[in-house]
C-alpha cells in the first residue's frame, strides 16, 4: 500500500478512531464501519482488505506523525532535556486529544497474534528509542544529561515510563488531565537526567 492515502481511506481510518474511542477496539468490524459511514460494507473492501489493513493504516498514520515530532527535535539546536520535554508535551497533547490513539497502539493483546501488527509496533518502537537515544547522546556530549548511564538504556526508561504513564491514563477512563500531569511527569523525569 502507498504511504499516500486517499480521502475515503482518511475518513474510514478517522471513524474507525471514533468507534474505538466510543466503544472500545473490539467495536471495530466493517459491518459497525459500514453502518456509521453509510454505505455497504463492500464499499470499505475496495480500500482496506479487512480490519487488520485499517489498524495497520491507522498504526502508519501515527507512525507519520511521531516520526515528524522525532525529526524535528532531532534537527534541533536546543537544550536536549528541552527537547525531551517537547516530545513528551506533544506526544501527551496527541493522546489527549486523540484517546482513540492509545487503544490502537498499547493494544498488545490484539497485535501478539497478529504478525503485520506486531511488526508494525515493534519498528515504531524501535525508532523512537533510536531517535530518543540519538537526542541522549548529544545531550550526553553537550553535558546537558547525565552521562553515567547508557544513552539507549535511558531512552528505553523514558519511553517505558510515557508508556505507562498513558495506560495508567486510559485504564483510569481518562479520569485526569493527561497534558497536566504528563507536564508533572516531563519535569520529574528532567531532574533524574540532569548531571
Amino acid at each position: 500500500m502507498s504511504t499516500e492515502i486517499t480521502e475515503r481511506q482518511q475518513e474510514i481510518i478517522n471513524v474507525s478512531l471514533a468507534l474505538i474511542t466510543e466503544s472500545g477496539i473490539q467495536s471495530l468490524t466493517i459491518k459497525n464501519l459500514a453502518k456509521r459511514i453509510g454505505f455497504a460494507e463492500s464499499a470499505i473492501y475496495r480500500h482496506y482488505e479487512n480490519k487488520i489493513q485499517i489498524l495497520l493504516a491507522i498504526l502508519d498514520f501515527f507512525k507519520r506523525n511521531t516520526e515528524q515530532l522525532f525529526s524535528n527535535q532531532l534537527n534541533s539546536n536546543e537544550n536536549a532535556l528541552v527537547r525531551i520535554e517537547k516530545l513528551f508535551v506533544t506526544h501527551f497533547r496527541k493522546f489527549a486529544n486523540t484517546p482513540s490513539l492509545v487503544a490502537v497502539i498499547f493494544s498488545e493483546e490484539i497485535f501478539r497474534n497478529e504478525k503485520e501488527l506486531s511488526t508494525k509496533v515493534a519498528e515504531i518502537m524501535n525508532l523512537n528509542i533510536a531517535s530518543l537515544t540519538t537526542i541522549i547522546k548529544d545531550g550526553q556530549q553537550k553535558g546537558e544529561i547525565r552521562n553515567d548511564i547508557e544513552a539507549s538504556h535511558l531512552a528505553t526508561m523514558i519511553l517505558g515510563s510515557l508508556r505507562m504513564f498513558v495506560k495508567q491514563w486510559s485504564m483510569s477512563n481518562y479520569s485526569f488531565n493527561l497534558e497536566k500531569k504528563g507536564n508533572e511527569l516531563s519535569n520529574s523525569i528532567k531532574t533524574l537526567l540532569v548531571p
